[in-house]
């Protein structure tokens, strides 16, 4: 198995792991028939081709053939090692395999990534400490709680406190053995350029800890005390920090995003505390910047629906445009939350408090087609002719679309009224804009009430014998019997050689005392190409109970294939000599070829 782990101890694992909760952790499945489908965490997609099994414990990307078992998910996605998948699934299913891995977790800690990760969970448990625990922490935790900042959320987030010291940091991380260069590149501390010599870069400031989505901290935030710039000062990219790629507080709010099946997006983390506080706690900030590709993408594996909570400003404003073009581009069902001029979510909080919040901000969220309309209208003075007129012709535009017929005429009729235009010149000009190829269609769209889900499992028709053999191969991932039946009667003289692989790995498995157990067995293959296909064909729709009949006629496939070929074969050497004038080599072909023909009866 190339690994130090028992074989029983893996198998406890598999057993223990349910790869459907394991996987919605990064994927919204939603449920069709005995399987969960959703979108593929390997490729970019925008319809759902990704299937999950439970009762066979592996997963299929019907798009890219990504395929395998709960270790192999684990090891695709996050990189990691089977030894480091293995840890990962003890901890979820409270398995210890401490006894095993010593030595790989050790050589783990050497590593850069991993020291970096212990220094920071380190200083977060460190400054946490001095703002709720010291006298030195007083004013901070003084401010906090003035701004309508609970110790609960201060728990619950683990806000700290960083010392006004240019060196403490410095000193308690390397008297821990943590070297500069290693704190430097990690974003902890800072190099003098002058004399080589090492300061914070937190000092006298209120910090925020930044997690990834494994809820691991690997940056910081600190938000100043006094009048210094910036007010808010953050880690720099790092090995373990990627800004493009994270979202503020992803890891304890997916939980709360599955269950309600819906997201508040806001720009920044004092948003996100500030609306847990009211009770909103599937809420998600981006890093400080503006939505990135990958962070929608993040998103829409998870949830369809989500509202856009930015600030009120322009800067706000054009974010909010930005973001919901990524996100409905991406498939999402997008909202807006309008803030009233001059304020920002947290700000708006601490003078109107959670519950008008609720009602008056996030409950009275406007459609995507609204905000729209609205955000072009920005900056126009509509009492001009030539202003107005261009409005109007962006605004078509923008409905044009509009995916449904309904919301279409809504927007097409309010148009209308405002401007005491007739409905039939804007209807006109609509239909003309849809035949110029305005009108962008998208095939792709999840309807989050029906899944409409059509498995690429083929581009075209296979050969007979190809089927048979990937339906007996179902059948015997499935039952050991089955499986020494196919043994005793074709051995390992199937005709596509992944085949005749797959089923040697699983001759082996079953003769090693296993029960047929597809998750397991996938484990047991050495060949990550070969695991892909296993899945896929552990995914086929067969009959619980197979009859004598249809494994028959699947092996007489198999085994008849061959004598097909050097049937074709031979009707060609009898043209041939026939060709030459080789009459009597011919006789004995056609010969050859009735015994062959009589063999296939």
């Amino acid at each position: 198995m190339g690994n130090r782990i028992p074989e029983e101890v893996i198998q406890q694992l598999h057993h223990s792991t349910d790869i459907v909760d394991l996987i919605s952790e990064y994927v919204q499945l939603k449920k069709q028939g005995r399987n969960y489908f959703g979108l593929c965490p390997f490729h970019g997609e925008k319809s759902p081709s990704f299937s999950v099994s439970p009762e066979k414990q592996i997963y299929h990307c019907f798009g890219c053939g990504a395929g395998g078992n709960a270790f192999s998910f684990l090891m695709e996605l996050e990189g990691l090692s089977f030894v480091e998948a293995a840890e990962r699934l003890a901890a979820k299913v409270d398995v210890d395999v401490s006894k095993y891995t010593t030595a790989p977790i050790e050589v783990a800690k050497s590593n850069e990534s991993s020291k970096m990760l212990e220094a920071h969970d380190l200083l977060k448990k460190f400054y946490h400490h001095l703002l709720v625990n010291t006298k030195e922490g007083q004013d901070a935790l003084d401010y906090l709680l003035n701004r309508g900042i609970t110790k609960e959320m201060i728990e619950k987030f683990e806000i700290g406190y960083a010392l006004d010291s240019w060196d403490f940091i410095s000193k308690f991380l390397m008297k821990r053995g943590f070297s500069a260069i290693l704190l430097e590149k990690a974003g902890l501390i800072v190099k003098k350029d002058a004399d080589g010599s090492f300061y914070d870069r937190f000092r006298n400031r209120i910090m925020f800890p930044i997690y990834d989505h494994q809820g691991r901290v690997v940056a910081f935030s600190g938000r100043v005390l006094g009048n210094e710039k910036p007010k808010y000062l953050n880690s720099p990219e790092s090995s373990i920090f990627n800004k493009r790629k994270l979202l503020y507080n992803f890891h304890q709010s997916r939980l709360h995003i599955r269950k309600q099946q819906h997201v508040i997006l806001f720009e920044g983390f004092g948003d996100v505390i500030a609306a847990n506080k009211c009770g909103i706690e599937h809420s998600i900030a981006t890093m400080g910047t503006s939505l990135t590709d990958e962070q929608a993408k993040i998103i829409r594996r998870n949830v369809e629906s989500i509202t856009i909570c930015y600030d009120s400003d322009n800067a706000g404003i054009e974010a909010s445009f930005r973001a919901s073009k990524l996100l409905s581009d991406e498939g999402c069902f997008v909202k807006i939350a309008q803030m009233p001029e001059g304020f920002d979510p947290d700000d708006y909080i601490q003078q109107y408090g959670a519950e008008k919040f609720n009602t008056d901000v996030i409950g009275a969220s406007v459609s995507l087609m609204s905000f729209k309309m609205q955000y072009l209208r920005r900056g126009k003075n509509l009492q001009d002719e030539g202003e107005r007129m261009r409005y109007i012709d962006e605004a078509l535009k923008e409905i044009s679309i509009v995916d449904k017929a309904v919301e279409r005429d809504h927007y097409i009729r309010q148009l209308s009224s405002e401007f005491s235009i007739s409905l039939d010149a804007l209807q006109q000009q609509l239909s003309q804009l849809q035949k110029q190829g305005h009108r962008k269609k998208d095939n792709h769209t999840w309807n989050s009430n029906k899944i409409s889900f059509r498995p690429h499992t083929q581009t075209k028709l296979l050969p007979a014998y190809q089927n048979a053999e990937r339906f007996l191969i179902a059948h015997m991932l499935r039952n050991k019997d089955i499986a020494f039946k196919v043994q005793q009667t074709i051995q390992g003289d199937f005709n596509i050689e992944e085949h005749r692989a797959i089923i040697t790995y699983l001759y082996a498995f079953y003769e090693e005392g296993n029960d047929a157990d597809v998750s397991s067995f996938i484990q047991h293959v050495q060949d990550g190409n070969l695991q892909k296909t296993v899945s896929e064909i552990a995914m086929l729709a067969i009959n619980d109970d197979v009859s004598e009949q249809e494994l028959t006629d699947y092996i007489n496939h198999v085994l008849t294939y061959p004598k097909l070929l050097k049937l074709k074969e031979k009707e060609l050497e009898k043209q041939n000599a026939e060709q030459q004038k080789d009459f009597v080599k011919a006789a004995t072909i056609a010969n050859e070829i009735i015994q062959i023909s009589r063999s296939l009866k």
